[in-house]
């Protein structure tokens, strides 16, 4: 089988086999492990299937005065990604305002609200003009950092994963398929904490648009059905606290809450 369309079959094989949903005509035999490692999915709109996500990517510094607020000039940046481990997703319910925890080693925690695409297929060196034709649904998202962390990495010159890849980094809504939403280019963003508005743009801002970056990720790296793909933030990140309620929106898809614990 092509492994870049395996949503439909081996990706539902084993989200079944975790949650006790057989697959009609496929055999359930999995391999022996000495323990077992969940399947991180996310619920889909409108339907009693789960996404299964196999590898979370992170475009960095989409939009420009977001650039230029971390110190780079757009105008001369090829896009760049990062990535985040799949168990640093916490699914956020829709109309729910969830906990989400104050990471540990950081003294300055900040909200980055971005628009998240979900791919049920894959391959390499995709063309623009096709790159869409990958993606199953969008949702909202938070890539959570620890930026004191980051930033002192990148003063070293070391890899700042230890600010981006760590638990609960990864907020997300449940996924909104494409058949019901349309591709999103265009639109309102924004975050606001404890009711006032920190973030707030429109999508056709974005440096690279959610086609150009499937494109560009797929020169580097073979996509998947599963990868998710953080399209970037706008201007005006900044810190929460404990107790600080963060509310992000973007026009089409419902509201995400959550509250610093």
């Amino acid at each position: 089988m092509d492994r870049r369309h395996f949503f439909q079959s081996s990706a539902l094989v084993s989200t079944g086999a975790l949650i006790g949903c057989a697959v009609p005509g496929v055999a359930q035999q999995q391999p022996r492990t000495p323990f077992a490692v969940a399947q991180i999915t996310l619920p889909i709109v409108g339907s009693d299937a789960l996404f299964p996500v196999r590898r979370i990517y992170c475009i960095g510094r989409n939009y420009a005065a977001h650039a230029k607020e971390m110190g780079s000039d757009p105008s001369r940046e090829p896009p760049f990604f990062f990535q985040k481990p799949t168990d640093a997703i916490q699914h956020v319910p829709a109309n729910t305002v969830a906990d989400h925890p104050y990471p540990s080693l950081t003294k300055n925690y900040h909200y980055e609200a971005e628009l998240v695409a979900v791919l049920d297929k894959g391959g390499r060196n995709i063309p623009v003009a096709k790159a869409l034709e990958l993606v199953y649904g969008y949702t909202l998202g938070l890539d959570m950092t620890r930026r004191d962390l980051q930033r002192a990495m990148g003063d070293e010159k070391k890899p700042w994963e230890i600010g981006k890849s760590f638990d609960h980094s990864a907020p997300i809504g449940a996924v909104h398929p494409v058949a019901l939403t349309g591709h999103f280019t265009q639109g309102a963003i924004w975050l606001k904490v404890n009711g006032q508005t920190k973030q707030s743009a429109n999508l056709s801002q974005m440096i690279w648009s959610v086609a150009e970056q499937i494109s560009k990720l797929s020169e580097a790296n073979e996509l998947f059905p599963g990868d998710i793909i953080y399209s970037g933030t706008p201007e005006n990140v900044g810190p929460v606290v404990r107790g600080d309620v963060i509310e992000m929106h973007i026009d089409g898809l419902p509201n995400l809450s959550v509250k610093i614990v």
